[in-house]
């Protein structure tokens, strides 16, 4: 249903149809799937495809946070400063989404310990502690958990808890990406765009940012 969604949103081989990807997203969602979750969440947050409703789009965005969704988090911890500045009340417990991911981390689950790491990384729910942060994404790569791949990376290009080594982060970036994460394929392609880590070639570049975009990573959407 999610997939079916996805396909009726964005005019994958149909029509775009925002309102019966409203419907699909919203049957997945109440199925417990996380991605059709954080996609309904988008649609009540910006009015696509049914009313704009903050509330519904912060329930929404917290059972799927609930369940490990990256994206869903960051939302929320946006969404807070948000709310804040505008006087919408939000209950928002960043320590109990930490103390989920660290069970989660406990069980070997390795998009709690990827997730575990980004609260280390962020200072959510935690204070901030980037050795952690690296050791925990490292674990996550090594289950070939796909965004602990990309983090993993990120520190690599950066030099967040490590030297900076381009040519290590192009090679998590491309493991990451061919897990079909979108962010990898991003960061990959930006790679291939600059000649960091690797030497540079428009037409990969261009190939990356679409297969990214196809996922709905706005940036790779901006840059082609």
């Amino acid at each position: 249903m999610f997939n079916l969604g996805y396909c009726y949103e964005n005019g994958v081989g149909t029509s775009v149809d925002k309102n019966k990807a409203f419907e699909l997203y919203q049957m997945a969602a109440n199925l417990g799937d996380d991605f059709a979750q954080y996609n309904l969440a988008l649609m009540y947050e910006k009015g696509n495809g049914t009313e704009k409703d903050m509330d519904k789009a912060i329930y929404w965005y917290k059972k799927s946070a609930e369940q490990g969704d990256e994206d869903a988090l960051n939302k929320l911890k946006k969404l807070s400063c948000y709310c804040y500045e505008e006087g919408i009340g939000i209950d928002i417990n960043l320590q109990k989404a930490f103390e989920l991911y660290q069970k989660a981390a406990d069980l070997g689950n390795s998009s709690g310990i990827n997730n575990l790491g980004w609260c280390y990384e962020e200072g959510i729910g935690t204070d901030i502690n980037i050795p952690k942060a690296f050791e925990l994404y490292q674990k996550a790569a090594d289950s070939e958990n796909s965004y602990g791949l990309n983090n993993l990376g990120c520190c690599y290009d950066s030099g967040i808890g490590t030297n900076v080594n381009t040519q290590k982060a192009f090679e998590l970036y491309l493991m990451a990406a061919n897990l079909e994460n979108k962010f990898a394929q991003f960061n990959l392609g930006v790679m291939y765009e600059i000649g960091n880590g690797i030497e540079k070639n428009k037409n990969q570049a261009i190939y990356w940012y679409k297969k990214s975009a196809k996922q709905g990573h706005e940036n790779a959407v901006h840059k082609l």
